[in-house]
């Protein structure tokens, strides 16, 4: 007799209303993102833009190698990893495939690892259209719309994001 086991579900987010991610970009703009351009002496990245065709790929590439969740890292580009060079110095966002694993101390979402032609590497999907620089411009996106605000740049001004 064959005993079938429930595959337990875990769910961390919920879809969002218009308010809410509003609150959030001018909250970050106003307590982050200024300062961060500040320390960079340009203005830091706001968005990165991915098509829905290579995010959907991402996914059943991690979905086919074991995966069951997907961890969202906030990252900053070097002279080695910005393949633009204005992204030097900007924030971005990578995408690392993740599988959950029963821990004595509860369940812990681990990197997923795979077989590459150069060895084992992490299942991972990054490099997207940053805004700034890649926004505003005609065929580019102007960020959505949310969030404008004025930011009290001190002594260097203000400016409108």
């Amino acid at each position: 007799m064959l005993t079938k086991i429930a595959k337990k579900s875990v769910k961390a987010g919920k879809r969002v209303n218009t308010k809410h991610v509003d609150s959030l970009i001018k909250k970050y703009k106003r307590e982050r993102w200024a300062q961060n351009s500040k320390n960079l002496g340009k203005e830091d990245s706001l968005s990165v833009w991915y098509s829905l065709e290579e995010l959907q790929a991402f996914l059943q590439t991690a979905k086919e190698s074991g995966s069951d969740g997907v961890r969202l890292y906030f990252g900053v580009y070097d002279k080695d990893t910005a393949e633009n060079p204005d992204f030097e110095g900007r924030q971005t966002i990578v995408f690392v495939a993740t599988k959950a694993k029963e821990m004595e101390s509860g369940t812990a979402n681990k990197e997923v690892f795979v077989q590459t032609e150069d060895g084992t590497s992490i299942l991972a999907f990054n490099l997207g259209k940053i805004c700034p620089p890649s926004c505003g411009s005609i065929g580019d996106d102007d960020g959505g719309g949310f969030g404008f605000i004025l930011v009290d740049k001190g002594e260097d001004g203000l400016c409108v994001v």
